[in-house]
């Protein structure tokens, strides 16, 4: 027997939806689920190969001033896929949230940012810039009140932030990470 939906109880919907499924498992039990539904996203690492330099944004997250406090959390740039490609919205999140016009885009991959819990499915980019790409001051999407605040920040201290287990956005831990196993020249001193 294979694992079923039986039905799904939405208890809100606005930005996001959260519902309860009715789930009948392989092995016949019936359980109930949470499910968090708000589409899938991009994230993406925007890198100046040149400067040995990411750009990152510092932003504030409700889920994490709820629970420890932390009244900001550095992150690579991020947002949901609207209209078209993971492509064309990673450009349009890192136009909006710092500023920088993209070329290349290195795909990392596409995964589930939390499966027992989301749909969202965030697709990763490491992206290569250089000083002449920087067309805007960033900061995010007029109206968001994203209130965020651009942080272009030398990748050895990335490294060490990692290492450290300093990141705690896994989207970005992730991002850095790949871009140390994919490009480790850039981190050499």
């Amino acid at each position: 027997m294979k694992a079923e939906i039986l039905n799904i109880r939405f208890l809100h919907q606005g930005w996001s939806r959260f519902g309860i499924a009715q789930v009948r498992l392989a092995d016949g039990a019936v359980v109930e689920r949470e499910i968090e539904d708000h589409g899938n996203s991009v994230g993406i690492l925007p890198y100046d190969p040149e400067r040995r330099v990411a750009t990152l944004v510092r932003e504030l997250r409700v889920p994490p001033l709820f629970v420890a406090g932390e009244q900001v959390q550095l992150e690579a740039p991020a947002g949901l896929i609207e209209d078209g490609s993971p492509e064309a919205n990673a450009r349009r999140e890192v136009m909006e949230e710092v500023g920088l016009h993209l070329h290349a885009l290195e795909f990392v991959a596409a995964a589930y940012s939390c499966a027992s819990l989301t749909t969202e499915k965030i697709h990763l980019f490491l992206a290569p810039y250089g000083q002449a790409d920087r067309a805007e001051a960033g900061g995010g999407a007029e109206g968001e009140h994203e209130n965020i605040r651009v942080v272009e920040m030398p990748l050895a201290e990335l490294a060490a932030r990692a290492d450290r287990a300093e990141i705690t956005d896994l989207k970005t831990l992730t991002l850095v990470l790949s871009l140390r196993a994919r490009h480790p020249e850039l981190f050499e001193t």
